[in-house]
């Protein structure tokens, strides 16, 4: 059984993608140092699973202290989460973003070859395409300008990681550049959870429905869309999990790939007042929301053309817009019961 190491594991994306890699015959070790997650993460995994997952405390810039999970393992792959991702806060602390994100990167990148391990999937983000010209956008659409230090954070790494590639036969890479996640395990054991204020839509939306959050703001209703919001490609996190096996089992596969980008999304966008309209059909509950102005560095419109990972990976998705919002409500009414 493969070892795969997953920085990052016990956030939102790692955490689901941890059970996926279970199922797909893996054996997952995970490192996060609990900055934006929780351990008790880990009882939701063995939860689903039935397992107790091997699991590092320790932060991927600490490279001494990181060193010791590849000693302690036969690692055959890497998939590398772990990033700050709060696009108002990079703005705000561009030198930390840069620090952790870029930093915890290149120590990664140093300890796989000292190590002699090959293969790396990166988190990367649609951010690196900024406001696109054309919809949908193609992995040959441009890279704008990042609109934060946390986007180009994004942009810096795809080019550390390719740059690697290039100089080193040995290490092969893919980058997946996913939409917006959203959704949970279907169990209601893992899913979204924002420490503080949330910074994305839908636990904003569920956590306003169960009161914890007196009102949602929907920033600007001028837009051009069909209902003037703006246009985002919502894909279910299952979904998403399910994309990293693939692309592992690609670059296994495929010893001559040195370096590739997939875009992970739906290939379709929904606007934000139709997600809170679907909320309102799964959830039977009315949401106390307002519209506000527009929100200073939001993209107007963007969602994904998927043509590429479908047919190179032979992946899809699987689940839809409503799927993705009841697991959404079902893991928020589990959080509710626990306080």
């Amino acid at each position: 059984m493969q070892n795969i190491l997953v920085t990052g594991g016990a956030g939102y994306i790692g955490s689901h993608t941890v059970v996926e890699l279970h199922n797909a015959g893996y054996n997952p070790i995970i490192v996060d140092n609990l900055s934006n997650s929780r351990k008790s993460v880990l009882t939701g995994l063995k939860n689903i699973t039935s397992k107790d997952f091997t699991f590092y405390k320790v932060d991927c810039n600490d490279k001494e202290t990181f060193r010791q999970v590849f000693k302690d393992h036969q690692i055959s792959g890497v998939i590398h989460f772990a990033a700050y991702k709060a696009v108002g806060e990079s703005v705000a602390k561009p030198l930390e973003y840069y620090e952790n994100n870029v930093g915890s990167l290149m120590t990664l990148i140093r300890l796989m070859k000292e190590e002699g391990v090959e293969k790396l999937i990166f988190s990367s983000s649609c951010t690196v395409y900024g406001q696109p010209d054309q919809l949908p956008v193609t992995e040959q659409s441009p890279k704008k300008t990042a609109e934060s230090p946390y986007g180009n954070t994004k942009q810096v790494c795809e080019e550390i990681i390719e740059d690697t590639s290039v100089s080193d036969k040995s290490f092969r890479a893919i980058a997946l550049r996913y939409f917006n996640p959203v959704g949970a395990h279907p169990s209601s054991e893992i899913g979204e959870l924002p420490l503080g204020v949330p910074n994305n839509l839908v636990p904003f939306i569920t956590q306003t429905a169960t009161g914890w959050r007196e009102q949602l703001t929907v920033f600007g209703d001028n837009y051009d869309t069909k209902d003037g919001s703006c246009v985002r490609d919502y894909i279910h996190v299952v979904d998403l999990a399910k994309a990293h096996v693939k692309s592992l089992e690609y670059l296994t596969q495929h010893s001559d790939l040195s370096f590739d980008i997939f875009n992970i999304g739906t290939g379709h966008g929904n606007t934000v007042l139709e997600i809170v309209n679907t909320f309102e059909e799964v959830s039977g509950t009315k949401l106390n929301y307002k519209i506000g102005d527009r929100r200073s560095g939001d993209i107007e419109k963007i969602y994904a053309d998927v043509t590429k990972s479908t047919k190179v990976l032979g992946w899809k998705t699987e689940k839809s817009l409503r799927d993705s919002l009841q697991d959404s409500w079902n893991w928020q009414l589990t959080l509710k019961k626990e306080v």
